[in-house]
């Protein structure tokens, strides 16, 4: 993660060669790869001796902090720059202005998010960068004091900094610097899945569309949009690990989640990171107990496991469109690569909930009763039998259910000429569909109402009885997206992800209708 803040070089003297500035400003909102941020008053450590980098690159220091002070505003402080034609050349950029910023590389410990701005809470400083551009414009350097021979002044002011009431702490030209910040500055700590740098300013609060335009602009050779992509790769990797997703896929996961009626009704867990197929456990043999006699040997009873396996399969949808519509376009508001992105991702949410519906009518037990509430009623009885576990789901087609038993015979259903589960104002126990809504309870199980589900094989359409711990649904943690040119200059947008179904108890899923 890199955080652009404000900051500023107030002096560099290249006769004592040393450079000076504020580093770090409290409580100063920065547009970042993380989105907008904000340092905390006091929120970094600065404990442990650290060097001035170039850009934040390891392989060439420039000098080591000498003196660093924390004061209501922020961080100052004065690095003493080796004598190399390294230091040199930044002592020179930083008088005339060329390379007048400071970036500072924290490890963050701990954070918050408020209403969408990062607020770090507490971090510790592990290096500060010479850097050409400061987060804000007017962070540049506000006074040079430049000679080749000391004057009063400079005197007075080098006296100043290393008299300061509130400084903090102080590293001389003769300390070694500290194995620790050594190590920080070879090789990014990661702790709490952030290693932060205030630069550079890349604003990556974007939309799943521009993030396809910016990797199309990428491979035409657009530098900006080559950082975008880029900041976007770290965040995704470093920082945004299980099955959390990249900001960027906000709009299109938000699709999937709500789309999804069986998968939500039943466990998820995220994909393992490698392999082609799910192993899990299955206990065959049970270990047995038994009344035993006195001086009777124990009984015994082998106990076996197998595995189970399953599959791990790849959902991708792709369109080719001209780059005059990819370019052009606006509509309501957003581009064309975020309605076709929104529409991909609808898709890959009606495929996925109907293949993992199919697979569970598909190995489900039968049950069948003389009415639909008795079917119902049937199958959660049969369903605890298989597993010990209290079936909770009922899941049906909106309609064309097998025997009605569906959402449309839900609300048709009566009893003695009164509605049985759709009621105004219910006078029967039977359950509650609350009209104008697939919300609802039948017979104590909550209703899954699914217009993904297909039914099975012989596109059947069963109502399902189960318990959501029958089947688990594991997912790739991130959605991708891709986008290419191909042939006449069209452009290639595609969207895929991995899933894997794992049906732990088939049977407990019990296909109902009425005999």
């Amino acid at each position: 993660m890199k955080i652009s803040f404000p900051i500023e070089i107030t002096a560099a003297d290249t006769n004592k060669r040393t450079i000076s500035g504020k580093i770090v400003t409290w409580d100063e909102q920065g547009s970042t790869s993380a989105g907008l941020t904000v340092f905390e008053k006091d929120s970094i450590d600065f404990s442990k001796p650290v060097k001035l980098l170039l850009e934040h690159q390891t392989t060439k220091p420039l000098g080591k902090l000498i003196d660093i002070t924390a004061t209501d505003s922020g961080l100052e402080a004065t690095f003493r720059l080796a004598k190399t034609f390294r230091a040199d050349d930044a002592l020179e950029e930083a008088a005339t202005g060329l390379r007048d910023g400071f970036s500072v590389g924290v490890k963050i410990n701990e954070w918050k998010n408020v209403e969408g701005v990062l607020r770090i809470q507490s971090s510790t400083l592990q290096e500060v960068s010479l850097v050409t551009d400061p987060a804000i414009d007017s962070a540049r350097v506000a006074e040079v004091a430049a000679s080749e021979t000391p004057t009063e002044n400079s005197e007075a002011a080098a006296e100043d900094t290393t008299t300061e009431e509130n400084k903090v702490s102080e590293i001389t030209s003769e300390a070694p610097i500290a194995t620790e910040a050594v190590e920080a500055a070879q090789a990014p700590v990661v702790t709490a899945n952030y290693v932060a740098y205030t630069k550079p300013r890349v604003d990556t609060n974007v939309t799943a569309g521009q993030y396809l335009t910016a990797q199309v602009r990428a491979i035409q050779g657009d530098t900006d949009a080559r950082d975008l992509v880029a900041a976007l790769q770290i965040a995704t990797v470093s920082e945004n690990t299980g099955s959390v997703p990249p900001n960027y896929l906000r709009d299109a996961i938000g699709i999937i989640d709500a789309s999804r009626p069986f998968i939500d009704s039943i466990e998820r867990a995220p994909l393992p990171a490698t392999g082609m197929k799910i192993f899990t456990p299955v206990l065959g043999t049970q270990a047995t107990v038994a009344q035993t006699a006195e001086g009777v040997e124990f009984s015994s009873t082998d106990t076996t496991v197998t595995y189970q396996e399953n599959d791990v399969v790849k959902f991708a949808g792709a369109n080719v469109v001209n780059v005059e519509l990819f370019d052009r376009s606006e509509i309501s508001g957003g581009s064309f690569a975020d309605l076709l992105v929104r529409e991909l991702a609808a898709s890959y949410a009606q495929k996925t909930d109907a293949y993992a519906a199919k697979i569970a009518v598909n190995g489900c037990g039968s049950t069948s009763g003389a009415s639909i509430y008795a079917s119902i009623a049937k199958g959660i009885a049969d369903s605890y039998n298989v597993m010990r576990f209290t079936p909770n789901r009922l899941m049906v087609a909106p309609s064309g259910g097998e025997d009605g038993i569906d959402f449309a015979g839900l609300l048709g259903a009566v009893a003695d000429g009164r509605p049985l589960f759709a009621a105004a104002a219910p006078s029967n126990a039977a359950g509650l569909v609350t009209q104008g809504s697939t919300n609802g309870t039948v017979a104590g199980l909550d209703l899954v109402v699914d217009p993904n589900y297909t039914g099975d094989n012989s596109n059947v359409k069963y109502g399902l009885v189960y318990p959501s711990a029958a089947m688990r649904f594991h997912e790739s943690p991130r959605i991708e997206l891709r986008a290419n040119i191909v042939a006449n200059g069209r452009i290639e947008i595609g969207l895929y992800g991995y899933v894997a179904v794992v049906n732990r108890y088939p049977t407990a899923f019990r296909g109902l209708s009425v005999a």
